[in-house]
């Protein structure tokens, strides 16, 4: 019985090992790729170890191709603000979702999960119309829109569920001591659904970062596009890439994200497990 329990655990450990080294290797082949020459990269035989490690790369991207910083700041102002903007309006939709019970509320869920069954490409051109008509092409604010609209459904409902979880008597009490609603919201509720804000502002930031069609579609100045957009606009040729370059940008490219699991993982994986779980 005993040699049977260990024969199960060895088979568990390869297991999740080769699931590891699964997901993890084209995270290795990107960062060893940025430390390879250009010739090196292009070698019919891959090499799993750059010949000679170099830096040449990274030196090139801060000192000739520095326009890509310009995509990067870009970057980081529309997934912030997207972000913040989109947890914001969350909060209170899921707020009214969570709370106010009325004839139309299946309806309301219905429209919201339904939204999730298309494809972002299908409502491209009616919303490329729409951006039009308002004078929003071609600028951060419109874009910034376009990606808070497509976060909103999901993430609206992702917050009705945190507030599920927070028991009607708490607010009940704080009516007694003669709280208003929104103070009752702001001072009692969103403290208890801190991790679900987090939750909600993490997979927004996540969402928008990666973001390409949005961009591509509502940005053809080249100062304003995002980091996706922009590297696929200037870096990647028709005839031949510098793999080297571009796998060093993909490198400093995925650092902010890796940052944000880093510090944020324990809070994210608590909100998602706490949204999951009625009073």
């Amino acid at each position: 019985m005993k040699e049977k329990n260990v024969l199960l655990s060895v088979c568990k450990w390869a297991l999740l090992a080769l699931i590891l080294f699964f997901l993890l290797f084209p995270l290795y082949w990107v960062l060893i790729t940025s430390f390879k020459t250009n010739m090196e990269a292009y070698r019919a035989t891959p090499t799993f170890f750059p010949d000679a490690p170099t830096v040449e790369s990274y030196i090139k991207l801060f000192t000739e191709n520095n326009e890509f910083f310009v995509y990067y700041k870009n970057n980081f102002i529309v997934s912030g603000v997207t972000a913040l903007i989109t947890t914001c309006l969350a909060i209170l939709a899921g707020y009214g979702l969570s709370r106010f019970h009325f004839k139309w509320n299946g309806i309301v869920v219905a429209v919201l999960l339904s939204s999730q069954m298309f494809p972002v490409v299908s409502r491209m051109i009616s919303l490329y119309d729409l951006m039009n008509k308002m004078k929003l092409i071609n600028t951060l604010p419109g874009l910034i829109l376009a990606l808070t609209a497509a976060m909103l459904p999901f993430t609206v409902m992702l917050m009705s569920s945190f507030f599920d979880s927070v028991p009607n008597a708490v607010e009940e009490a704080a009516y007694v001591d003669g709280a208003s609603r929104l103070a009752v919201l702001w001072r009692i509720v969103v403290p208890l659904v801190k991790p679900g804000m987090l939750a909600v502002g993490i997979y927004s930031f996540l969402m928008t970062w990666d973001d390409y069609l949005h961009c591509i579609t509502l940005i053809q100045n080249d100062a304003l596009r995002t980091m996706s957009a922009g590297v696929a606009m200037r870096y990647l040729g028709e005839l031949s890439y510098d793999w080297s370059l571009i796998n060093t940008i993909s490198i400093i490219g995925t650092v902010p994200m890796l940052l944000l699991f880093f510090f944020f993982q324990k809070y994210m994986v608590k909100g998602l497990v706490a949204g999951a779980v009625k009073g």
